[in-house]
């Protein structure tokens, strides 16, 4: 008997283990902006009594460039599609797992209570008059969409020598909430998740390329729960939480 209790151990550890293996957090690379909206997400997500997945937010860029150096993750959502295709052209992205996600809007913040608006008429005059947070306008996609604007409305030469380039969007709107730039070019859900900020004037949508949020996995992932969570994201339930947070879905 005192064999038999082994090997019936011995077969509940195997039976169990591949199922604890597969039950670890999903690792997702996450655009700046998503902050509140990905990290309820997954707070909703782990409620259902998945494991709770594990975000890291930095600029699309930064992220994609970590993937291609062999970084490992699981699920990739970008602020624009460049960067997702650059992964797709490498043969980095899971296969159909690619989707048009959220929808964004660009926007001039100030400091909350000062300045006034700022018109398509006043923008260059109004911006270079002292320094403009923006995220980096070569790499990142808040700052390319925004130096794309800026050209469209011909202000861009004469704002260009007074922009202070942040490493993501949200060191752009850093700058805006401690004073140290008057105002900023982020996105609509960067200024509403902050009170220290207001919005002072609204791209027109025509003046840059549309702003979406691609999201697919990551070739390399190997964990279902990655697969569960891009799916639990591009469901209603999931989609409802980020228009909670402003953005537009697809």
């Amino acid at each position: 008997m005192k064999g038999f209790g082994f090997v019936a151990l011995i077969g509940a550890w195997c039976v169990s283990a591949p199922v604890i293996a597969q039950n670890r957090a999903p690792l997702v690379l996450a655009a700046a902006s998503l902050q509140e909206s990905m990290t309820a997400a997954a707070d909703a997500w782990a409620k259902k009594g998945h494991p709770r997945p594990v975000i890291s937010f930095a600029a699309s860029s930064a992220l994609a460039r970590q993937v291609q150096a062999g970084g490992k993750a699981d699920l990739f959502a970008s602020a624009d599609e460049e960067w997702m295709d650059v992964l797709q052209k490498d043969g980095l992205l899971a296969d159909r797992t690619r989707s048009a996600f959220l929808a964004n809007r660009l926007v001039v913040i100030a400091p909350a209570g000062k300045g006034g608006q700022v018109t398509t008429r006043t923008l260059g005059r109004t911006l270079s008059a002292g320094p403009l947070a923006m995220a980096d306008t070569d790499s990142v996609p808040a700052g390319k969409y925004g130096k794309a604007a800026l050209e469209k409305l011909g202000a861009w030469a004469m704002v260009a020598p007074h922009v202070v380039r942040a490493e993501n969007v949200r060191a752009a709107l850093a700058l805006v909430e401690r004073g140290a730039a008057p105002y900023g070019i982020v996105y609509a859900t960067d200024a509403k998740a902050s009170s220290r900020v207001r919005v002072a004037g609204l791209f027109p949508a025509a003046s840059h390329p549309p702003i979406t949020y691609p999201l697919a996995r990551l070739k390399a992932s190997t964990n279902p729960e990655g697969e569960g969570f891009r799916r639990f994201l591009l469901s209603g339930e999931g989609k409802a939480i980020f228009r909670l947070h402003g953005f537009a879905t697809r």
